[in-house]
């Protein structure tokens, strides 16, 4: 690749910044006004609206004319044009020089780590490869007599010791309850008593 066509994405790239610098702030209508309106944009939609009619003094009104420039349409802020990709068979067909490769989400671990590694031999850029490590395990677990480590963490998760979640209720002693009664029964047998006692002094 020659130096010319090397600094063309960023060129490109530069003029999107600069058409992006003259484009104005396009607000919400009326989110000025009210508190509970973001300022994200919604097209007004009603027949007198002033900002849909583009009357004079009201803010302006998304409309093709604000496009960027066409040599950037498409472009990643990398500088690569995104290719979509779902095995490892489309790797190959990925332009390493001005292109990039995007995982589809629907890849799982397993092929997805076959993807990375393919992609790293042919030196091709993977935008989403966030999960980088652990695809790396993911292929070191598919190798035959790979043999498992403990991570740190399932060694932290062994040094720590189980506790009890909820305490143990304390059981209540029954000889407390046993008094208890005894003491609300107390008065009621003196009384009792007293009342034997005046009618035996009344006989």
């Amino acid at each position: 690749m020659s130096e010319k066509n090397a600094s063309f994405p960023r060129r490109a790239l530069q003029a999107r910044k600069r058409a992006k610098h003259k484009k104005p702030e396009f607000l919400r209508s009326e989110s000025w006004r009210y508190s509970k309106l973001s300022e994200s944009w919604r097209r007004p939609r009603g027949l007198d609206h002033k900002m849909r009619r583009k009357i004079k003094g009201w803010p302006p009104m998304v409309s093709t004319g604000y496009k960027g420039p066409k040599s950037a349409r498409g472009l990643h802020p990398s500088g690569y044009r995104e290719v979509l990709i779902h095995n490892v068979q489309e790797v190959s067909g990925v332009d390493s020089k001005t292109q990039a490769a995007r995982i589809a989400h629907t890849v799982g671990k397993k092929k997805r780590a076959q993807i990375i590694a393919e992609a790293r031999k042919k030196k091709v850029v993977v935008l989403n490869a966030k999960e980088v490590k652990e695809a790396e395990e993911v292929g070191e677990e598919i190798t035959e007599g790979a043999e498992q480590k403990p991570t740190e963490k399932q060694k932290a998760k062994e040094k720590k010791v189980e506790k009890p979640k909820h305490k143990p209720a304390v059981e209540k002693k029954p000889a407390k309850k046993q008094e208890l009664a005894e003491a609300k029964e107390e008065p009621k047998a003196k009384r009792k008593s007293a009342k034997a006692e005046k009618g035996a002094e009344k006989q």
